[in-house]
């Protein structure tokens, strides 16, 4: 299942979804048939110029989402997407293929130009909370009313040039992710309820923007994004493994310099430390959701100093990892 769309300014998801799949759209809102799932896909005009698409659904089959960049003059919108994608219900595979697939299907936000293509990948079964906000320069530059700008900032707010930034999904914007997805239409106020939380998922988004060097930014293209996400699997795909810069660079066909570069300045930080955030996480759900001991989870790990691996452990979460596998 695939449906291919190009932003422009005055496109309709949802009116273009219904057309392609034969779906009627009722008030910005459509039903998913019970022959492709269920849920829903909703669009909401939150102010003039910044709209959103909420997709909550779960479907029968795989679906490939694919924006295409429009052939006109790149303009001023910017997309912000929050993906986040859980263990299919009814998942009853070992504890190894459950990990694979929040390594695959990652939670993440990516906010880019519409020039660029995106696609993302939707895996069958499984509960998708969804959102893309659709904004325009000038209304996100009243909104975050920064002085100064610099670093990501400045490229997303002033800058002239293609731009995508990759960000974890926190359990904070999950939660507010997860409350747009449970608002009830019928309710006088659910309008300006979707405004308060687009606005609150803006605010949790640049909050973390912020915290970024403010560094010079390089131009990225849709070629670089793709190299930057092959390097990326190849990084998170054993952990156990300390990463090799020429080994990871020859195989996204990029120079190591540029590498290094782009990697930080798209996902926030050196690839060696998100390497080892990384490690921390998948630590985390070893301990807690996939029954594994403290030692069995350092040594998967590729920690042959299980001491070195309960300080590092401890160092991100502020606990130990005994006691984190003890917590409720």
């Amino acid at each position: 299942m695939t449906f291919e769309f190009t932003v422009q300014p005055s496109f309709n998801f949802v009116k273009s979804f219904g057309e392609k799949f034969n779906i009627p759209v009722y008030k910005n809102s459509l039903q998913i048939p019970a022959n492709l799932g269920e849920g829903r896909i909703k669009w909401v005009d939150v102010e003039p110029d910044f709209k959103f698409v909420l997709h909550h659904y779960t479907l029968k089959q795989d679906f490939y989402l694919k924006r295409i960049a429009p052939d006109t003059e790149p303009n001023d919108l910017i997309s912000i997407v929050f993906n986040s994608n859980e263990i299919p219900a009814g998942f009853t595979a070992d504890r190894e293929d459950a990990i694979q697939f929040l390594k695959n299907n990652g939670s993440s936000i990516q906010i880019a130009s519409t020039a660029l293509s995106t696609e993302t990948f939707f895996p069958a079964n499984s509960e998708v909370y969804f959102c893309v906000i659709g904004i325009k320069r000038q209304v996100l530059s009243g909104l975050l009313r920064i002085e100064n700008l610099s670093g990501p900032l400045a490229t997303i707010l002033n800058g002239n040039t293609l731009f995508f930034y990759h960000e974890k999904m926190n359990p904070e914007v999950q939660r507010v992710l997860k409350q747009i997805a449970e608002i009830n239409d019928q309710s006088k106020l659910s309008d300006l309820y979707y405004s308060i939380k687009t606005h609150e998922m803006i605010y949790l988004l640049f909050d973390k923007l912020l915290s970024r060097a403010d560094e010079k930014q390089n131009p990225i293209n849709k070629a670089d994004i793709d190299k930057l996400y092959v390097i990326r699997t190849a990084l998170l795909a054993d952990l156990s493994v300390p990463p090799q810069l020429g080994s990871l660079a020859k195989m996204g066909g990029m120079s190591e310099t540029k590498m290094k570069q782009l990697f930080k300045q798209t996902f926030g930080d050196t690839i060696y430390n998100y390497y080892q955030n990384e490690r921390m996480q998948e630590a985390g759900f070893l301990l807690k959701h996939a029954g594994y001991s403290v030692s069995e989870a350092g040594y998967r790990l590729g920690f042959s100093n299980l001491s070195h691996f309960s300080r590092l452990f401890e160092k991100f979460y502020g606990i130990t990892p005994k006691k984190y596998s003890l917590a409720g």
